[in-house]
């Protein structure tokens, strides 16, 4: 089951974005080259040269690791990671995977989500801004704050829930 919901919602997302058939099929095998035997000719073999790179595209970008919170180097790694893509599909389908990945992080261990949530907010929230995507880029760190901040991400979730009910009847 996790190996078919995940590419799903991937998937689903890149239809929201109102992405073509190329982005959308690549979200469902985005995974494939890394989680089966299956090779990337496989996949051009059965999906097209055109899906194909895409999907090798995203493989290579989530082999890479990144090290360091320093805020110089996360600027380096996300250089890097926008010029090695000829295709910005490639870019759109590993936000989209990470985009999915944070709304189900409460699955891991706190380790597993920190690391995570600090490389969502140093690497995939920018390149979410700089690509004009605010609703995501907005998603990305609000994830990102409730687990790397937690007593603040509660308390500001609060105050914010607080306003609201407050201002309810103003609207209404």
């Amino acid at each position: 089951e996790p190996y078919l919901v995940h590419p799903l919602e991937v998937a689903d997302l890149l239809a929201d974005m109102r992405l073509d058939v190329v982005a959308i099929a690549a979200g469902l095998l985005h995974d494939i080259v890394e989680d089966t035997p299956t090779t990337i000719e496989r996949v051009r073999e059965l999906f097209g040269e055109e899906v194909a790179p895409v999907v090798e595209g995203v493989t290579k970008l989530s082999a890479l690791q990144f090290a360091s919170t320093e805020e110089r180097q996360a600027e380096t790694f996300r250089k890097m990671l926008l010029a090695m893509v000829d295709d910005i599909r490639v870019i759109l389908v590993k936000l989209a995977d990470r985009l999915h990945n944070m709304r189900t992080l409460h699955h891991l261990s706190e380790e597993r989500r920190t690391k995570i949530a600090q490389e969502t907010r140093d690497i995939y929230a920018p390149i979410a801004n700089r690509l004009g995507m605010s609703k995501l880029k907005n998603e990305l760190e609000e994830l990102a704050f409730r687990y790397l901040e937690p007593q603040a991400y509660e308390a500001l979730r609060a105050k914010v829930d607080a306003k609201r009910r407050q201002t309810e009847g103003l609207i209404e």
